[in-house]
């Protein structure tokens, strides 16, 4: 299984150009990907509300552009726009393997005065991957509130934790197909996307952190803690710019290491390489590959 997750930036490239068959054209030269996990997905915000977009609607851009996939979309930002529009910006998943159920997790967006930002959320697909099932979570976390950013990694936490509950504590309950039909959720747990953090920040060690084992919540007692997939397949290597590596807004702008994909024990055992693409411009953001066993 090939899995790419990878900030978009609406497919607007490093030249100014937005172009979502650019982005698939990429996106497949890197590999023949089963799992698309993509950040920055816009939905008409024509220029100048995002630089150089139209009205286009990128979620069923790309979705067509991938036939045989399912798309799912997670609208974060969903807002009024002129003829009877929304105008919507969020995360996207497309899966070629079956996908059993999804989930549209919410983040925090606590108040902070003064600080730009935009609500933000977590999509999840359970799939059936050939070496097992596998929670599949995509997510873009807050750029300008340190406050809001820490608050989300909280409620990722929680995400893992409480799905991870639900897959030892799977039975079959109602088997007849409605809404309250039981499907099981595996173990197995991967989160892909931008954070918005550096290696080592206080929000990436807390991402990281171990679940407390004296906790009352049955939710949070037995979760295993997450692993940095780079870090476990490149140990002693330092993370690759993700960021900022062509485009920047000023002279001598550093360079960016915010985008990860963490797993837990069981997922990542299942990881047989992790690699960042350093050559595409058609992003400002470099994607990251996943091949798992």
């Amino acid at each position: 299984m090939i899995l790419i997750t990878w900030n978009i930036q609406w497919c607007r490239g490093v030249d100014g150009r937005v172009d979502p068959e650019r982005i698939v054209c990429e996106a497949t030269a890197l590999g023949d990907f089963d799992v698309l996990c993509l950040q920055e997905v816009a939905d008409n915000f024509p220029h100048p509300r995002l630089a150089g977009a139209d009205e286009t609607d990128q979620f069923a851009r790309l979705a067509s552009l991938l036939p045989g996939y399912t798309a799912i979309a997670g609208i974060a930002v969903d807002h009024p726009g002129e003829n009877a529009r929304r105008r919507r910006f969020g995360n996207m998943i497309l899966s070629r393997l079956p996908v059993a159920q999804v989930f549209r997790h919410p983040l925090p967006y606590p108040a902070d005065p003064g600080a730009p930002g935009m609500p933000r959320i977590a999509v999840e697909a359970v799939i059936d991957a050939p070496g097992g099932g596998i929670r599949i979570i995509t997510t873009h976390l807050e750029y300008y509130s340190t406050r809001q950013r820490a608050a989300q990694v909280d409620a990722l936490r929680m995400i893992v934790a409480d799905g991870d509950a639900h897959a030892r504590g799977y039975s079959v309950t109602i088997d007849d197909g409605s809404p309250f039909q039981s499907i099981a959720r595996p173990r197995a747990t991967l989160i892909a996307g931008d954070f918005n953090f550096e290696p080592d920040s206080t929000e990436y060690l807390r991402l990281l952190a171990p679940f407390d084992r004296g906790a009352a919540s049955v939710q949070t007692d037995a979760a295993p803690a997450l692993a940095d997939a780079w870090r476990a397949r490149h140990p002693g290597m330092p993370h690759p710019t993700t960021f900022k590596l062509y485009e920047k807004l000023r002279p001598g702008e550093p360079e960016l290491h915010c985008d990860f994909v963490f797993a837990d024990p069981s997922a990542l055992a299942r990881i047989a390489s992790i690699e960042v693409d350093a050559a595409t411009q058609a992003s400002d953001h470099q994607p990251i590959v996943v091949t798992l066993e």
